[in-house]
């Protein structure tokens, strides 16, 4: 008898096409866009419109392949609220391979959190969050979220890059907003290397983008703001937890802030104005004033976030810091700017973007609600003195590379002004070691060694006086791995705030330091300072590179060798100078016994074509062989 089996086939089918997705399935991206990627974003479509100045809708679907496990990194299935930021919709689709539907996320499905920083002892930001483990790789997950919200003044920026290692099958961002509303626009890297479109009328904008191959990270390349395409948006009219706002250029825009952050903020008791005035006494230096006042607020207050709502931006009253002795980064700045402001001396609270994230500098030719962080400025002498109002430990006037070398906002009463916080040069941030040592007949090593630290190198150092012994003696063991067996018996370390130094005094020894076959020895005569660092080498190099900052070593070593041997092999000094810094390393004898290593090492700020980069690369492992240079010495 024969049989139908077409009935049979089709109904196979279609239960196994319902649900089915095809072109989620991964055969469906292209081969170029696979090689490098760890994910791929299949769509990213985002539609922004602009209502009214306090309205502003946001919604978004971003469709993502995740190819392996370190694809998940560039998944953000999260959304952030509060009482001015609504979450209309948000829920997620996942797809196996081929394309079928594995299982629908709703709202309940999110887990619902606090986004609160550690510090913040009150918060009202909280955020939805997808707590989600593939079963198997590579998979797709479709994202859609909907947000409404009264805060116009952020509306998000726009790259048609995710992030390095991740491709793009297509992506676009829309705006529709009102003409009187005067939105506008900062274009950033845009270049020939990414296709990009664009859509423009009186009432929106749109840019999008296709096919965009993943890119590999590279050693020392700039920041990633720095090396993708960017669009920046904002509003002349906008509005910030239900304040409006107006502001054309950073002086209109230092103004507003003024007018509605800080100036009613600004009272101070009169018994602590009287407390003050005690404290400053006859003193009639406005900088020796401020020292004064800086140590008050130093020993009186303690750093506690607060952020809820208006107070994420608008610092507490200065009476109730006073009172409460804590506060954030706006609270005590603006608290000190006050105390200040009592006592004669003027001072401007400063909004930067703090840290060594991505983001660094404020744009200075896009006035927008920009910035991290809030330190305060004082004109003195007809220089700007920095100071960093959160800290208790921070010397007076010293801001290190937390916020040094960035754009930063002035906000002073008659409006805003762009300025540079202090670039530290290479021979500012300056480490300098004196040491001996001696190795005795059996290749052991003891040895003292004083470092001096200043600038930024200060910065990265003065942190040891707060370790327990135990972790500085794990810290030293580290930063002078080229000795083996290292024993540390004396630490006496120097803190000194007002010329901003850090001395570590250090006796230390270890077994077996040098290579012992009898009759010779062989060690290294550069015992306290190798530097190994050589930077990864390409045979094709995509991006420009960067030292974002600069540095200098000195060092003096003098080295003792045991009686009764002589010199056999010596290793030759070197002095190079390039575009990069400069080298330079020689070994005198001293006496039949004593040699003295002489080295300094400076490290140029500086942004260079990738065609330098192995140049510079070069120079790094000239500097790693020869710090590592050996001396032969044999029994006579």
């Amino acid at each position: 008898m024969k049989l139908n089996i077409l009935p049979f086939f089709l109904l196979l089918f279609s239960v196994f096409s319902f649900g089915q997705k095809l072109e989620y399935s991964t055969s469906t991206i292209p081969d170029s866009l696979k090689l490098n990627a760890n994910a791929v974003v299949r769509l990213s479509e985002i539609n922004i419109d602009i209502i009214s100045q306090k309205s502003m809708v946001i919604k978004a679907v971003q469709i993502t392949t995740v190819l392996n496990e370190l694809g998940l990194r560039s998944l953000d299935l999260s959304e952030s609220y509060d009482k001015n930021r609504k979450i209309n919709k948000i829920e997620a689709t996942t797809y196996n391979a081929s394309g079928q539907e594995l299982k629908v996320y709703k709202r309940k499905d999110f887990k619902d959190t606090s986004v609160a920083d550690g510090f913040s002892v009150f918060n009202d930001n909280r955020a939805l969050y997808l707590d989600y483990t593939p079963i198997a790789y590579p998979f797709t997950i479709v994202f859609v979220t909907e947000v409404s919200t009264s805060n116009t003044a952020f509306i998000p920026p726009w790259s048609p890059v995710d992030d390095y290692l991740v491709s793009t099958e297509k992506t676009s961002l829309t705006i529709y907003f009102k003409p009187e509303l005067k939105l506008k626009k900062k274009e950033a890297n845009f270049s020939d290397k990414y296709a990009l479109e664009k859509k423009e009328t009186d009432s929106s904008i749109s840019y999008s983008s296709k096919n965009l191959v993943a890119k590999k990270r590279e050693e020392l390349s700039p920041s990633f703001v720095e090396s993708f395409p960017f669009v920046y948006f904002a509003l002349e009219n906008f509005a910030l937890e239900n304040v409006e706002g107006k502001a054309s250029n950073w002086a209109d825009f230092g103004k507003w802030y003024y007018q509605s952050l800080l100036v009613d903020t600004e009272g101070i008791s009169e018994e602590t104005q009287a407390k003050l005035k005690q404290l400053v006494g006859d003193e009639k230096k406005p900088i020796e004033i401020a020292k004064i006042v800086y140590k008050y607020v130093q020993e009186k207050t303690r750093y506690v976030s607060v952020q809820v709502g208006i107070g994420g931006w608008k610092p507490m009253l200065a009476n109730d810091v006073d009172r409460l002795g804590y506060g954030d980064c706006k609270a005590l700045t603006n608290y000190t700017r006050c105390l200040l402001k009592s006592v004669g001396v003027p001072s401007y609270y400063t909004v930067v973007y703090a840290g060594t994230d991505e983001t660094k500098d404020l744009q200075n030719d896009f006035a927008s609600l920009q910035g991290n962080h809030v330190i305060l400025t004082l004109p003195i002498d007809n220089k700007l003195v920095w100071l960093e109002c959160t800290s208790q430990l921070q010397p007076f006037g010293f801001q290190g590379d937390f916020t040094d070398d960035r754009n930063v906002l002035l906000v002073k009463p008659e409006g805003g002004e762009i300025v540079k916080t202090r670039v530290f040069a290479e021979t500012d941030n300056l480490k300098y070691t004196k040491a001996s040592y001696e190795i005795n007949q059996d290749g052991n090593f003891i040895g003292k060694a004083k470092i001096t630290s200043k600038g930024l190198q200060y910065d990265n150092e003065f942190g040891k006086e707060r370790m327990s012994r135990e972790d500085q003696i794990k810290n030293y063991k580290e930063e002078f791995d080229n000795i083996n067996n290292l024993k540390i018996n004396k630490i006496t370390l120097n803190n000194n705030k007002d010329k901003i130094e850090f001395t570590e005094d250090l006796e230390l020894e270890a077994e077996g330091y040098a290579q012992n076959s009898g009759v010779k020895l062989m060690f290294a005569l550069n015992a306290f300072d190798q530097s190994s660092y050589v930077p990864k080498k390409y045979r094709t190099r995509e991006f420009p590179f960067e030292m974002d900052r600069g540095y200098t070593n000195e060092d003096e070593i003098e080295i003792t060798i045991p009686e009764g041997y002589i010199v056999e092999a010596k290793p030759n000094g070197i002095e190079q100078e390039t575009e990069f810094g400069y080298y330079k390393i020689e070994f005198n004898t001293l006496s039949s016994s004593k040699i003295l290593c002489k080295r300094k090492l400076v490290i140029k700020k500086g942004f260079y074509d990738k065609s330098k980069y192995e140049s510079y690369r070069k120079f790094r492992e000239t500097i790693a062989k020869t710090d590592n240079s050996k001396i032969v010495i044999t029994k006579a």
